[in-house]
């Protein structure tokens, strides 16, 4: 039964976590549901968005490729006898920053509230208040935004805000796609350009976070999910998560936030009645 349960976490990791719906509301809300009625935990949480942010890697590996090169390359000259150093001033080149500058926050407050993202964050009345309310907030985002700036027209400070925002992804229910996309449209991105720096925003702290959370589990005792059903999970994560991608990049391109919005109210506001009935243990 561990097996089985550990694919369709997977399998909801990978729908879940570039939706902006949040994945970790969506494992811990599921984990409530399957036969062993437990929390798969930050921990398993962690480890299976490693399968996720791999896919990102994957999708973005041009982006990822000409970002890293130029950002390298500014620190000296480009290939070629002749040729001229990298403008500081490279859109690419300051993407590479942003995403350093922009990650720190989460680094910072992931390491200091361990406590809380194990035990208060992960209440089930915070996670449904979080989903209805942050629903809201991505929605009047999107509808009164300017919708005209792209990624490469980024400054530090927006980098910076949109970092910031990430930190609020520590709380299920947020979800980091979804506090970064909402921060992006506020700022007045595009709905692409806003998701796009948000997956590539991801990538250092979520495989910082998976690795950290992977090193610490071992000789530790076991949670829910031993070794081999979270490595299942995470494979699984991968596969659908990639698949996700691809979905989520051509949707907005053409349509608004606003189904996610009303998914994240409904599933909220059922949260709310299952735990006022008693059917779900908060904690």
């Amino acid at each position: 039964m561990g097996f089985l349960e550990a694919i369709i976490l997977g399998l909801i990791q990978g729908l879940t976590e570039f939706l902006p719906i949040s994945s970790s509301a969506h494992l811990r809300i599921a984990g409530e549901f399957l036969p062993s009625a437990t929390d798969p935990g930050a921990t398993f949480t962690a480890i299976t968005q490693l399968g996720t942010e791999l896919a990102v890697l994957i999708y973005f590996r041009k982006d990822i490729g000409r970002i890293l090169t130029k950002w390298f390359q500014q620190f000296g000259r480009s290939k070629g006898a002749h040729s001229e150093p990298i403008d500081r001033r490279d859109p690419d080149v300051r993407l590479g920053w942003l995403i350093i500058i922009g990650t720190i926050p989460i680094v910072i407050l992931g390491y200091f509230a361990q406590d809380y993202i194990r035990s208060t964050f992960r209440s089930l009345w915070l996670v449904a208040i979080v989903l209805i309310v942050f629903g809201i907030i991505l929605g009047l985002a999107d509808l009164l935004s300017k919708r005209v700036r792209e990624i490469e027209q980024m400054t530090y400070r927006d980098g910076v805000i949109i970092g910031l925002a990430q930190m609020l992804a520590l709380i299920p229910g947020v979800s980091r796609s979804g506090s970064t996309m909402t921060a992006g449209r506020i700022l007045g991105y595009t709905r692409p350009a806003a998701a796009r720096f948000g997956f590539l925003l991801a990538v250092p702290a979520v495989f910082g976070s998976g690795l950290y959370e992977l090193v610490h589990s071992f000789g530790e005792p076991e949670g829910a999910y031993g070794y081999a059903e979270t490595a299942v999970a995470t494979v699984v994560a991968f596969g659908v998560g990639y698949a996700v991608i691809a979905f989520l990049m051509q949707y907005i391109s053409k349509h608004s936030f606003l189904p996610f919005v009303i998914y994240r109210i409904l599933l909220g506001g059922t949260l709310i009645v299952l735990l006022a009935l008693g059917i779900l243990n908060p904690l």
